[in-house]
């Protein structure tokens, strides 16, 4: 019985189906297929119910998934708990969102690396809420995100830092005053399957701004070089490393009532992720203070 065959049968119970398995773990379905079948005969009893036009987990199967979901999750954190008292060791996969990529995590992994030689890091770039539902199913073990609305109840969240969001606009454009921008620029919004696209359109509609838009993205790194090259405006999380490096952009605050949003660390409470949790948001705070900080 494979660690392996395990996990797949975790990500078939959390996720309902062989292909919804096998998109999560990143396998076919027929490779699902296979590993369930090969559990079956290792352990001589039936997991599925195959009487439907899918195959959905009995009794029997539910039992065995709620405690190969334990062993997964014992074997994961295995080379933390064998380590020398105080030590951090194995590997560690650390979800975080896009926007924090090029600013605070980059720092806070290098003092890491000083500190824990022997812990390495595996870096998942990913929405919000896709890192949490990886955090669910286990596949990561902690992620730097931006909080929602809702958080999963069994997750660990500890504040990193409240960020301001700015307008972003072209040194082409003129200084006007940042309504009169969005409401006369053709507009580039962050994705709205973000959370900070959320946060952003609802401020919008709650200060009854209507903008033009031109296009949708994902990554801050697309949006900076559209504005850059004068193509509209957008409202962007702050970013120390971009204002600083590109010349051609100009940030300006959207006033005391301007939308924020959080930045924090989620993780998974147990024995030996409470010490990493605890490491890892050390790191990140310091990093985002010691890179200075529009934060309130």
């Amino acid at each position: 019985m494979s660690i392996r065959a395990l996990r797949t049968l975790v990500a078939v119970s959390q996720n309902g189906s062989f292909r919804a398995a096998a998109e999560a773990e990143n396998l076919t379905p027929s490779a699902v297929s296979h590993q369930m079948k090969g559990l079956e005969d290792q352990l001589g009893v039936e997991l599925f119910d195959r009487s439907a036009k899918s195959a959905v987990l009995n009794s029997q199967g539910h039992l065995l998934a709620t405690r190969a979901e334990r062993m997964v999750n014992d074997y994961d954190n295995l080379a933390m708990e064998i380590s020398p008292q105080g030590q951090l060791a194995g590997e560690l996969a650390l979800g975080a969102v896009p926007t924090t990529l090029t600013d605070i995590v980059p720092k806070a992994l290098a003092d890491l690396r000083v500190l824990y030689p022997a812990l390495k890091i595996r870096l998942v770039p990913g929405l919000t809420n896709d890192l949490l539902m990886q955090l669910e199913r286990g596949q990561i073990q902690a992620a730097v995100i931006s909080k929602p609305d809702v958080l999963p109840a069994k997750l660990k969240f500890s504040n990193i830092a409240v960020e301001e969001m700015m307008l972003l606009t072209s040194t082409l454009e003129e200084a006007l005053d940042p309504i009169d921008l969005l409401q006369s620029r053709p507009f580039i919004r962050f994705s709205r399957d973000a959370v900070v696209g959320k946060t952003i359109e609802a401020w919008l509609q709650e200060h009854q701004i209507h903008v033009s838009e031109v296009m949708e993205l994902e990554g801050l790194e697309a949006i900076t070089s559209m504005v850059a090259n004068g193509i509209g405006v957008s409202i962007v999380p702050w970013n120390r490393k971009a204002q600083k490096i590109d010349k051609r952009l100009r940030w300006a605050p959207l006033g005391d009532k301007g939308p924020r949003r959080i930045v924090g660390l989620a993780s998974r409470p147990s024995s030996t992720t409470g010490q990493l949790h605890d490491v890892l948001h050390s790191a990140l705070e310091q990093s985002f203070q010691w890179g200075g900080s529009h934060d309130v």
